[in-house]
């Protein structure tokens, strides 16, 4: 994680006492277009040109992983017992959702349908960059959840960041 005194950099990455780390950051506000469709917000197309794993988040959101990311997830899944029946459930939605492509030239990627009926997406998004992931939003669902989250922010500090910022 970048230290105190971090700064933000080049294309969603952090700065911070050991140089540049990928993050992604910020929210945007593309289209969804006729083919199902989204254009990848500038900023996020380097980290993501190698390919994306998208796949149903929590919320009615969806999650797009750089592959490496992603790899680093199904390890820690696959490092859960089978036994384990909550890590059994998730992992069968969280890998049975999956959709794997690497985006175009103009930094497009097709969302399938049964991913965009997860979210509800119609053609007005939200993309999110919430550190490691991205999220994409439908835009009514976004304003509905920052409305109903913005009063709990500060409450939640302290028992998500132990000490506080």
């Amino acid at each position: 994680m970048a230290e105190p005194g971090g700064s933000a950099g080049p294309g969603g990455t952090v700065r911070g006492g050991k140089g540049w780390m990928s993050m992604f950051l910020g929210t945007h506000t593309p289209r969804l277009d006729d083919k199902g469709r989204l254009i990848l917000p500038a900023k996020f197309r380097d980290e993501l040109a190698g390919g994306v794993v998208i796949t149903k988040g929590q919320e009615r959101c969806l999650y797009v992983f750089p592959g490496a990311e992603f790899g680093r997830i199904a390890e820690q899944l696959r490092a859960t017992p089978m036994t384990h029946k909550a890590a059994r459930a998730y992992s069968r939605v969280f890998f049975a959702s999956a959709h794997d492509e690497v985006p175009d030239r103009q930094g497009r990627v097709t969302i399938p349908q049964h991913l965009r009926e997860y979210a509800g997406l119609d053609r007005e998004l939200v993309v999110i960059g919430a550190s490691t992931r991205v999220e994409i939003w439908d835009r009514q669902a976004w304003d509905t959840y920052l409305a109903e989250s913005e009063d709990d922010f500060a409450g939640i500090e302290e028992g998500v960041l132990p000490g506080g910022l």
